[in-house]
């Protein structure tokens, strides 16, 4: 009876196994839930649309390390590395935040916000000025919604419609900058 019981209990985790593989679905120390449902995930799992990693165990999934995912919301802090979700920027730095590997702040886009060095500048926006020591010394930039005659720093994007005229070397922070206006 214990050898038929003990091919049973192989046969149900095999079953198991197949069905994690073909789901996605990893179990660990750390994961409550699905990544689609958000929760705790191992290390290497996708991250969803719409989602990001907001903490870090290092000691989670039997020691591969893993990832706390949430929906994306205004005002949220994020994990280095975590995905950087459409129509969000990143606006603040803790290098000891998320369990010592960093920590971005991530806002929704908006009409004069200051954004870290890498964030993505959003549809419609450009770059208006530069600040060395901002972002906690990563460096930051200023971004308005464009219209005509705005001041642009070098990489700005120049959204279709406009284009760059006169250069000032005064402008953006020292860095310079052009004027843009409607094409």
């Amino acid at each position: 009876m214990a050898i038929v019981r003990s091919r049973i209990a192989a046969v149900v985790g095999a079953v198991a196994l197949i069905a994690t593989v073909f789901t996605g679905a990893a179990t660990g120390t750390a994961s409550a839930s699905t990544a689609r449902a958000g929760g705790w995930s191992c290390s290497g799992a996708p991250v969803p649309d719409g989602y990001v990693i907001t903490g870090y165990d290092r000691n989670g999934c039997s020691g591969r390390g893993a990832w706390n995912q949430q929906p994306v919301r205004d005002g949220i802090w994020t994990c280095s590395g975590s995905p950087i979700v459409t129509g969000y920027v990143i606006s603040n730095y803790d290098r000891n935040g998320c369990s010592g590997i960093g920590a971005w702040y991530h806002q929704l886009a908006r009409d004069g916000i200051w954004t870290c060095s890498g964030s993505p500048i959003v549809s419609g926006y450009v770059t208006t000025n530069y600040q060395r020591t901002g972002c906690n010394g990563i460096g930051s930039w200023y971004h308005q919604l464009v219209r005509n005659g705005i001041w642009t720093c070098p990489g700005s994007p120049i959204p279709a419609g406009y284009r760059s005229t006169t250069y000032s070397a005064n402008m953006c922070g020292g860095l310079g900058g052009w004027y843009t206006v409607r094409a």
